[in-house]
């Protein structure tokens, strides 16, 4: 069962090719995101990795890992902090603020931070699960 205070965390690293990917998949071929000439002209300086494939990773952890098979995902917040960039290590962390044992729902912190430490992506989920938000 989880509680509130309950903690995860999950490393993960995107690649290029998930960058190419995800561009076929939702149409969204912005250059900032596959064109490394174009890239170097922006603030980034290279190519950044689209929002919602670096976002996704919550989605990967409460489906599979925490909670885990059963989740059901009611609403995500997510603001865009600092650049996501292929090929770097990152982790996904989170921290369960509340429970609801009744409706067996939890809200839940999701911060995806790079290998300094800084947050990349900071956000609170509201999830679903009857047997372990109990």
């Amino acid at each position: 069962m989880i509680k509130q205070g309950d903690t995860y965390t999950h490393g993960v690293k995107f690649h290029q090719a998930d960058v190419v990917k995800f561009a076929e998949v939702t149409g969204d071929f912005n250059p900032i995101h596959l064109d490394a000439a174009y890239a170097a002209q922006t603030m980034f300086k290279k190519p950044i990795v689209h929002g919602f494939l670096s976002g996704a990773v919550f989605s990967k952890v409460f489906g599979t890992l925490f909670p885990g098979e059963g989740t059901i995902y009611l609403s995500q917040e997510m603001k865009f902090m600092a650049p996501i960039f292929v090929e770097e290590q990152y982790e996904a962390r989170f921290e369960v603020l509340e429970v609801n044992t009744d409706k067996h729902i939890g809200i839940v912190n999701c911060t995806l931070v790079n290998s300094e430490g800084t947050p990349c992506i900071v956000g609170v989920a509201k999830l679903k699960h009857n047997t372990q938000f109990v």
